[in-house]
């Protein structure tokens, strides 16, 4: 099982960098998924890994959305909110987390902490 998941993430990793979804990229994209060597291991459970591919899947509509709604109403209200995490998150689910909350226009994170979370500057419209 974990070697599946290995070859999918190296395979989303390669889609994420290369942005291309031609046949031609496809092929590269599994024939380098399997010629890397396999010494590193993704840990965490199949869960939280899907569950972290939904929310970045989620992430490509919603900074659409985001985009939109700050050209129609300027947003100049800015605040750091402190978003907590779950104990002993992998290093590699963290990642993912980080690249789906500064994927968004209206958030970025500026500062994670293991054991407080991420803390996440965000912009929203004035009230």
């Amino acid at each position: 099982m974990t070697t599946v998941f290995n070859f999918l993430f190296r395979l989303l990793v390669w889609f994420l960098l290369t942005a291309n979804f031609s046949l031609i990229n496809i092929g590269l994209g599994v024939a380098i998924a399997l010629v890397l060597p396999n010494g590193f291991r993704i840990k965490g459970s199949a869960k939280e890994w899907l569950l972290a591919i939904a929310k970045i899947g989620w992430s490509v509509p919603l900074a659409y959305i985001e985009a939109i709604q700050m050209m129609l109403k300027p947003h100049k209200k800015q605040e750091i909110i402190v978003q907590e995490i779950k104990p002993n998150r992998c290093p590699e689910l963290v990642f993912m987390d980080i690249f789906q909350i500064t994927f968004t226009p209206k958030t970025i994170v500026t500062n994670y902490d293991p054991e407080q979370g991420y803390a996440v500057h965000r912009v929203r419209p004035e009230d």
